[in-house]
């Protein structure tokens, strides 16, 4: 039986460049788009810059926009975050880097990702909704030369596939850009910072205005207190968030869960567990302006 398609086929205005066109939302196959044939990257390279239908002559130049220049392989490091979100948009955006894999750092014992606690089972969910394969950096110890000591097996074998670059979301601490390219320069590759220096409050407004929807799932409590566990960042947070915290938490205040945004071919769906509060063995010493650290509070976040 041929097929039936709608006597009103859906107009529609290109988000980029405003033509009209005829959308067939109930009977894709027959819309002018499918005529274009994208790859996995190239629909990602669309999808981060337009949340609704181009038409067909915007598509076919977003195709060859994407290929107008030689990328180079990178390892995108990825804490599971907003800055992480927001810096691997960016490299999307700016393509001037072709992400063969996410690297992330996780607890080998507690199955979580190191500092965040996020179970491994929800990273796993958003690097399958990002496309991207995921590489693991395994820690059992907790300590800098175990860390050092991992980290360097699994750069030596994404460099020997011929990547020698490393992609960071850090913003403006020049002690841990320091010990990063330090790190790199062993191993003979190189750092990338896509978001460094940017004014943070600038950084985490836009990372609204663009959807990206981000839960808080670790404070210190130097700084946040239990309630602030599991709120999601948005207009409110950052309207409540006290005056001696950094829009991004850069400074350790607070670390993130990013579940879906125009990263993401679909949204990571979790839910909330119980609130832990962690203490440390000492209390962190702090400059006689800021507080001292005596512990953390976790979310255990879900799968929903």
């Amino acid at each position: 039986m041929p097929l039936s398609l709608p006597n009103n086929p859906s107009p529609k205005a290109c988000t980029r460049c405003g033509a009209a066109f005829v959308c067939r939302p109930d009977a894709i196959s027959h819309c002018d788009c499918t005529s274009i044939e994208l790859s996995a990257e190239e629909t990602r390279f669309v999808s981060v810059q337009y949340s609704d239908c181009v038409c067909k002559a915007c598509l076919q130049e977003l195709k060859e926009a994407y290929h107008s220049g030689e990328k180079t392989k990178a390892i995108f490091c990825w804490s599971g975050g907003k800055d992480s979100a927001y810096a691997l948009y960016q490299v999307i955006l700016e393509s001037h880097y072709e992400v063969k894999y996410l690297l992330t750092t996780v607890n080998k014992t507690f199955q979580r990702i190191s500092m965040h606690g996020v179970r491994e089972e929800l990273l796993q969910a958003q690097a399958a909704a990002l496309g991207f394969p995921l590489l693991k950096v395994e820690v059992e110890e907790g300590s800098n030369e175990e860390y050092e000591r991992q980290m360097e097996a699994v750069l030596l074998k994404a460099k020997a596939e011929g990547i020698q670059h490393v992609i960071f979301g850090d913003i403006f601490l020049e002690d841990l850009r320091a010990y990063r390219e330090a790190n790199l320069a062993k191993v003979g590759m190189q750092a990338v910072f896509p978001l460094w220096k940017r004014p943070t409050e600038e950084l985490v407004r836009d990372f609204i205005n663009r959807k990206f929807k981000t839960v808080l799932c670790c404070t210190n409590d130097a700084y946040l207190g239990e309630e602030w566990v599991g709120r999601e960042i948005d207009d409110a947070f950052l309207r409540e968030l006290p005056s001696n915290v950094d829009p991004c938490g850069e400074h350790g205040e607070y670390h993130s869960f990013c579940y879906d945004g125009p990263v993401f071919r679909q949204p990571v769906l979790v839910k909330a567990g119980e609130k832990v509060y962690k203490p440390l063995a000492l209390t962190l010493a702090a400059p006689s302006e800021k507080p001292a650290t005596k512990g953390f509070w976790f979310i255990d976040l879900l799968p929903a």
